[in-house]
């Protein structure tokens, strides 16, 4: 053992960094001080850490210790080809005299800088190289192997607060995203309700004078013909204003105790001619070990409406719906599967289907998804899709199950 080795000095180190990177949510806080840590428990002058941008390939000053703005303002002080030896190398390399090794892209500034040698350490996570620390002495050392144990130990922690960094860059990332959204379902939820008021009375006189009038025109004229457009569409007018005033609702739920099978079977019954009539096959596989479940029946039930014209619209004719039941393999949720062998929509198309006016449909009002999407979240329960062009589209949706000690609640308005 190196007599210069101070063990519990470095376990010390060791153990404030180890702490920090699981416990803080600021990384800043945790790559500071890794820097600052890993200079004094060795004395050295300085420390600086790179992390490696995935979009551009360069590494980005994250944290620095002991090292002058001057020297910093140099810019990247690891040249391409040091990147590229510490990727192949994946291991610490000393350089004993920054003047005459050629990892060293500014030898005099360094030398200005009274800096004689440095020590990269990788930052590895996997077989990746994510970034490097930079550990800078004012004279030139030996390192025993316990020093280098250390060292390595120290960016191990190091590449573990990067992961964690990324991480909660991409959890807040979506997080923006989903109150984005949400707050833009509420605008729109508004807006509609306004606009659906305002065009429904105008609208509900069309369609009465229209009927009215077609009664009283020959069926063989072109005017019969021409009010019949007036009429249907006025018609097709008021499901989307129907669909409008769903949407802009936000009516809670009004729950109780009762099984998902029952309601997909009169789902399934409500579009028994459509499956008949487009000469498609259902295939049923309900779980009769699927316990009952805390449900508004009538909103469910215009979930799965939904997704099955959806997938009626999407076989056009002659296809196959699975719609199958199940316990998850946790067994505090059930799976509700719905599957068809239609057209299927692009990955791009996927990540909008439940936005609300987005649809893939010539004369769909984009409203059915973002309707069922939001009674599924009322329920605390999850619904996704997976889809290929030509391959088809399935949705699942996973239902919490409650526990035994909670008591069966009603929710009303």
């Amino acid at each position: 053992m190196d007599p210069c080795f101070d063990i519990e000095r470095f376990y010390r180190t060791f153990r404030d960094i180890s702490t920090l990177v699981h416990s803080s949510s600021d990384v800043k806080e945790v790559l500071e001080l890794v820097v600052k840590k890993a200079t004094e428990a060795v004395d050295a002058k300085g420390a600086l850490l790179r992390i490696l941008n995935l979009e551009t390939s360069q590494l980005e000053l994250s944290a620095f210790y002991g090292l002058s703005e001057r020297y910093l303002s140099k810019g990247h002080v690891s040249t391409a080809k040091v990147i590229t030896d510490l990727c192949r190398q994946n291991k610490v390399i000393i350089i004993s005299d920054v003047q005459t090794n050629p990892r060293v892209q500014y030898p005099r500034e360094a030398q200005e800088e009274g800096i004689a040698s440095m020590v990269d350490l990788p930052l590895t996570l996997g077989h990746h190289v994510v970034g490097i620390i930079r550990i800078f002495f004012s004279d030139k050392r030996e390192f025993s192997e316990e020093h280098i144990y250390f060292l390595v130990a120290i960016a191990e922690q190091s590449a573990l607060a990067i992961d964690k960094a990324r991480l909660i860059e991409k959890q807040q990332a979506q997080y923006q995203h989903l109150a984005i959204q949400t707050e833009k379902l509420s605008a729109l939820g508004r807006m509609a309700a306004g606009i659906a008021h305002e065009i429904n009375n105008p609208l509900g006189g069309i369609l009465l004078f229209g009927s009215n009038l077609i009664k009283k025109v020959p069926k063989e004229s072109a005017l019969h013909d021409g009010l019949e457009v007036i009429i249907n569409e006025s018609k097709r007018c008021k499901r989307i204003i129907q669909d409008l005033l769903e949407f802009s609702r936000e009516r809670p739920p009004s729950k109780a105790m009762a099984n998902i099978n029952d309601i997909i079977e009169k789902a399934l019954i409500i579009l028994e001619n459509e499956f008949r009539l487009k000469h498609i096959q259902i295939n049923k596989d309900l779980s009769e070990k699927i316990p009952d479940l805390l449900l508004d029946s009538g909103q469910l039930q215009q979930v799965f409406v939904n997704i099955l014209i959806n997938a009626v619209e999407a076989i056009q004719e002659k296809g196959v719906i699975i719609v199958q039941s199940s316990m998850a393999f946790n067994p505090e949720r059930v799976l509700v599967e719905i599957t068809d062998t239609g057209s299927g929509v692009s990955q791009e198309q996927l990540s909008h289907v439940f936005e609300p006016f987005f649809s893939t449909k010539p004369k769909g009002t984009g409203l059915g998804l973002a309707l069922s999407y939001g009674i599924v979240r009322n329920h605390d329960a999850d619904i996704h899709v997976n889809s290929h062009p030509g391959e088809g589209t399935c949705f699942i949706i996973e239902f919490p199950v409650p526990r035994d000690n909670e008591p069966p609640k009603t929710e009303g308005i």
